[in-house]
């Protein structure tokens, strides 16, 4: 019996060790560093670091759709290595970033990766998704399924009817200005965005819509900006609910894969299986690049226009102040007084666009704390990089002159 017992260790042992060497790096980074709970606001640094390339992957989070790439990929060519005039290698160790990137005028000037991550690998977004839900509304105005953002939100998700919601228009739940009393403090357990996501759906109603239909209301709409990622999970229903598509296969085909993106993407599902539009969309840094280029480019993918005549120079434009000086704030992008606009996501995921420079600079990071409210100074920091790569820029268009 004795060796019989030992006997069965060993083959168990011996599995253990073949599944162990079988599974990819990422997966055996993560099982040494696995999360305990679902809420990535409290997550240990190295937990994030595991956490971020896979997190598409880990069962206990939540299922998640493909958004498929194409076979045309879009060309990013290697051009002059551009000199920031910084180190970036000491930066990027600041900043805790994953993935560095930087194309003008269609070019990659600058690629670099850190903390083992590579071009290959896929980093999830955070609130980086919301500028490209953002776009998603403005397919839906050019392809008739959204008659105008002027329209009421309950025309479209009628489950919002009778609540605070009911007198909000899309535009102004693009800007985050409905007047309906939201907390976002990352750094809070009782805060509405740390609580909805553990919400409980009532049966058959989105569990995003099941959430922001019980809140009040502070303001009258349109009158007070407040930054609220519920707000994106209701638009991103409002563009499934008037589709009649899941926001990854109508990403895919609206964007995906007639623009040209390198690599399938994926989109994390809420616990109805809605996609949370808000956040937590997982693609390469090549591919959040490309989308940049998408919107320097005009909306056009496939030799085709994506969004309505107008739709990215009012979507970039400031329409209100924001709590940040730095930024006003248009449908989902944060916006700038020089005409340059950025996609932000928590612990460092951004989209920065300078139209003038034709200049866009994606980046993946996992800095110590979500944003500098936490703590820290990464934010301001990656905004006075952002303008030592335009100085660079410009200097070199000097000295050729």
């Amino acid at each position: 019996m004795r060796k019989w017992i030992i006997g069965i260790l060993a083959v168990l042992v011996a599995a253990a060790g073949i599944f162990w060497a079988t599974i990819d790096k990422d997966m055996r980074r993560l099982a040494l560093n696995l999360p305990t709970d679902r809420n990535v606001l409290f997550w240990s640094i190295p937990q994030r670091d595991a956490a971020f390339r896979v997190l598409d992957r880990i069962p206990f989070i939540s299922k998640s759709r493909i958004i498929y790439a194409g076979k045309n990929i879009y060309p990013l060519p290697k051009g002059t290595p551009l000199d920031v005039g910084i180190d970036v290698d000491a930066y990027m160790r600041y900043q805790r970033t994953a993935g560095l990137l930087i194309i003008q005028d269609g070019k990659i000037r600058l690629e670099r990766y850190g903390l083992d991550f590579s071009a290959d690998g896929r980093w999830t977004s955070f609130s980086v998704a919301k500028s490209l839900t953002s776009a998603l509304v403005g397919a839906a105005v050019k392809d008739g399924y959204i008659r105008s953002i002027d329209d009421k939100v309950s025309d479209y998700i009628p489950d919002l009817e009778g609540s605070v919601y009911d007198d909000v228009t899309i535009k102004q739940l693009l800007l985050m200005t409905s007047g309906v009393k939201w907390n976002e403090d990352y750094a809070d357990p009782k805060s509405d965005v740390a609580l909805f996501d553990t919400h409980k759906a009532e049966p058959g109603v989105d569990v995003t819509v099941s959430y922001m239909r019980k809140l009040k209301r502070e303001a009258p709409p349109g009158t007070k900006w407040v930054y609220k990622t519920g707000e994106t999970n209701l638009v991103g229903v409002l563009v499934s609910s008037a589709t009649g598509k899941n926001l990854s296969a109508y990403l895919s085909e609206k964007i995906w894969q007639p623009f040209g993106m390198e690599q399938d993407a994926t989109w994390i599902l809420g616990s109805t299986d809605h996609e949370i539009s808000g956040c937590c969309l997982q693609a390469s840094t090549r591919d959040f690049a490309r989308f940049g280029l998408f919107m320097l480019d005009g909306g056009m993918a496939g030799g085709k226009p994506v969004l309505p005549d107008g739709w990215i120079a009012e979507a970039t434009t400031r329409h209100v102040d924001t709590d940040q000086d730095e930024y006003g704030y248009g449908y989902q992008w944060w916006i700038m007084s020089d005409g340059c606009y950025a996609a932000k996501g928590i612990f460092g995921q951004g989209i920065f666009i300078d139209p003038k420079r034709k200049l866009v600079i994606a980046s993946n990071s996992n800095w110590p704390q979500a944003t500098d409210r936490q703590g820290g100074d990464q934010e301001k920091k990656r905004l006075e990089f952002y303008r030592q790569v335009q100085l660079a820029i410009d200097n070199e268009a000097k000295a050729i002159k």
